[in-house]
């Protein structure tokens, strides 16, 4: 009872906590979606904003998380949403980069399929221009989940 009766005095550290529990649950279970970091930013500018003297009062003090929310949203959603998309470029972190293959059949930008270690790969071809003609000698350049990207010899 103590804690209660500490954050009915205290709506500063309230919000505080408010605001690290929320980053945690983020960040831990959420895995950066957005929406528990738009509300724990807005949690600690209205802390601020209490601790400065600014605002007081449960109904101004929750008012003011919901506008803050809603500004932060509006002005960091696309942003954010653009960063979680960047994807970091291509992956060279394969073995079967480099590796040369023979090509099954034609390889367009859009689809294909070489031969590697026994097994027939989708693939593609590396270049908006450069059609792989079938039993052709590729190279792997990068691998987009289970698609090879792959130019001529």
């Amino acid at each position: 009872m103590d804690i209660i009766n500490y954050f009915t005095t205290h709506h500063a550290q309230l919000f505080y906590v408010l605001a690290g529990i929320s980053f945690i649950v983020e960040l831990s279970v959420l895995g950066m979606s957005g929406p528990l970091l738009f509300f724990a930013i807005a949690c600690v500018k209205t802390g601020v904003l209490i601790h400065l003297g600014l605002i007081s009062g449960w109904e101004t003090e929750i008012l003011t998380v919901g506008i803050l929310t809603a500004l932060i949203t509006v002005v960091l959603w696309k942003p954010f949403k653009n960063f979680q998309n960047l994807g970091g470029g291509r992956d060279n972190s394969s073995d079967m980069i480099g590796k040369q293959v023979p090509s099954v059949g034609e390889i367009t930008q859009t689809s294909g399929h070489i031969r590697y270690s026994g097994i027939d790969w989708n693939a593609r071809s590396d270049s908006a221009d450069d059609t792989i003609a079938d039993n052709t000698q590729c190279v792997i350049t990068a691998v987009e989940g289970n698609i090879m990207l792959v130019k001529r010899i």
